[in-house]
């Protein structure tokens, strides 16, 4: 793709896609605005903070602005993530957020591309591994514990949050595992964003033993047909330096990218 196309990309990432919230609303979800910001709690084992720019804030103002946030989760008890991207205004803002005890996680690459061609190709699974949609509790446990086991650390939070997505609107997300007999050894989700052209893609960790056979890329094509259904004509991943090489060679581009700024009381 040429630059303008990235640039064009990115644009109509941050026009759909930021600042974007469920609707319905998840069952204990509440959604609150500060200024430019957007502020959820209750979709996950923390809270979110996300915007779609920041209006132009600086200096004091915008340090005020942090500061609540920091106040307001202390005060709840809980962490706050605080999405940045790699384009985002004014340049200082990443130290602006850990000078207000923000700790970054690892960077993500966003990267978008056209759903269609990964529609058309049809998943080439494995021997011994198949694909298959999922909404119980107990395969949304089955996936946490798979998770579990390639991070070492707790992936609970994914039951919940899943399930409460599929109450509030069955149409608007998919979760698909791959599984060997009765072992997930991988699982990825896709949401089809209202209002917008892009499914966004989620998950994809894949228990070691089993990874570089083609199952994360199945995973992928799998869903792209789901979104091709479902008159979605963009594709959306916040990629890992692990998965960014492959989603590439699938037919996405990088615009920006994505880190994870965190607060914990």
């Amino acid at each position: 793709m040429t630059d303008l196309d990235v640039t064009m990309l990115r644009t109509t990432y941050d026009r759909q896609l930021r600042a974007w919230v469920p609707d319905p609303l998840p069952a204990g979800v509440t959604v609150e605005h500060d200024g430019p910001l957007v502020r959820i709690i209750g979709l996950d084992h923390g809270g979110f903070l996300t915007y779609r720019d920041l209006g132009g804030l600086d200096g004091p103002n915008l340090d005020a602005l942090i500061a609540r946030q920091v106040e307001d989760f202390r005060r709840r008890g809980q962490s706050v993530e605080w999405k940045l991207h790699g384009h985002d205004q004014p340049a200082d803002l990443p130290d602006r957020l850990r000078a207000a005890g923000f700790e970054p996680e690892p960077e993500e690459t966003v990267v978008i591309g056209p759903a269609a061609p990964l529609a058309a190709a049809l998943p080439v699974v494995p021997e011994g591994v198949r694909l298959r949609e999922v909404t119980a509790r107990a395969d949304l446990e089955r996936i946490a514990a798979m998770e579990e086991a390639v991070w070492n650390s707790d992936r609970s939070h994914l039951v919940t949050g899943l399930e409460k997505e599929i109450a509030a609107d069955p149409h608007s997300i998919t979760v698909v595992v791959a599984e060997a007999g009765d072992e997930v050894v991988s699982a990825g989700w896709v949401r089809y964003v209202p209002g917008t052209a892009f499914a966004t893609l989620w998950g994809g960790s894949t228990l070691a033993p089993w990874r570089r056979r083609g199952i994360y890329r199945a995973l992928v094509t799998y869903r792209a047909r789901l979104a091709v259904q479902r008159d979605r004509t963009l594709l959306q991943v916040d990629a890992s330096s692990e998965s960014r090489p492959i989603l590439q060679r699938l037919g996405l581009v990088p615009v920006t990218t994505t880190t994870p700024y965190v607060y914990t009381p």
